[in-house]
């Protein structure tokens, strides 16, 4: 087998994350060897749990060295409407995931994708998931200004198999500070105000709109009213949750209506100024 010069810098680059395994060069020796092939403006490794705030293991650092404060409102509350860790964190699996995988039909008509997505990512986001077990998943997140092409997201997908085994031989050598990442706690256990008979802990979105019908002297939503808002400020249309929730779309357009009324908001900017404003005081 006769290899060209770009073989042998890939095996040379290979050989270098590989040896960075288990120090602190892995993520940006990583990077390196992906951007060799394809374009990107933004990176980031995180640890995805159901019902908590992402941990970050690495990420790309600002041009003038300061803090990302709109990073920081993700990590705080909007993480909660990225359809990456809601489709790792329902669907938990390995593999290579794409924005049009995951995002709901009316995502980029979202406050979300908006205010936060065009700004923060802007064009197009791609991540490799390694499903650590099923509350836990490793990911390695690619952020880019552009849309990704057909051929990005083919090297992209090529390139899967080992960078996921990576991700899995890099876990062992991650420490993890999960004394800050609950978001919920035994006073928001109920939040939801749906009886059950039993304490049961409720969703971080669930405290949320907690806190802002509290702040407010608002009513509280119920359980379905909070998921219904939770889905129409992550981007699903009414259709989309009819039939996630498998209810009829006149009883979502109704849940609707009450959280309209109950919140006093005229509409999903609205809703969605609530929730992110809340959020960033909470923080």
């Amino acid at each position: 087998m006769e290899l060209e010069w770009r073989d042998l810098a890939f095996h040379r680059e290979i050989g270098a994350v590989v040896e960075a395994l288990d120090s602190a060069q892995f993520w940006t020796r990583l990077t390196r060897a992906l951007e060799r092939y394809v374009v990107f403006d933004n990176w980031v490794a995180l640890r995805f749990t159901a019902g908590e705030a992402p941990l970050v293991c690495a990420e790309s650092p600002m041009p003038d060295g300061t803090v990302d404060a709109m990073f920081q409102d993700y990590l705080a509350a909007l993480y909660q409407l990225d359809p990456f860790y809601i489709a790792a964190t329902e669907r938990p699996a390995s593999g290579f995931v794409t924005l049009a995988d995951v995002a709901p039909d009316n995502f980029t008509m979202t406050d979300y994708y908006q205010r936060y997505f065009r700004k923060n990512i802007v064009g197009d986001e791609v991540h490799f998931n390694y499903m650590i077990d099923a509350r836990h998943t490793l990911a390695f997140s690619l952020g880019a200004t552009q849309r990704y092409g057909e051929r990005d997201l083919a090297v992209l997908a090529l390139c899967a198999p080992w960078v996921i085994a990576l991700l899995r031989q890099r876990l062992p050598y991650e420490s993890f500070d999960t004394s800050s990442s609950r978001v919920l706690s035994s006073d928001a256990t109920m939040a939801t105000g749906v009886e059950t008979g039993m304490e049961t802990e409720a969703p971080a979105y669930a405290a949320r709109f907690e806190q802002v019908s509290s702040a407010g002297g608002r009513s509280s939503l119920t359980a379905r009213e909070v998921e219904v808002a939770m889905l129409t400020l992550s981007g699903f249309s009414t259709r989309a949750i009819a039939e996630k929730l498998t209810i009829s779309f006149e009883t979502v357009r109704a849940h609707k209506k009450h959280i309209y009324t109950k919140l006093n908001v005229n509409s999903q900017s609205e809703l969605f100024a609530l929730f992110y404003e809340t959020g960033r005081k909470g923080a």
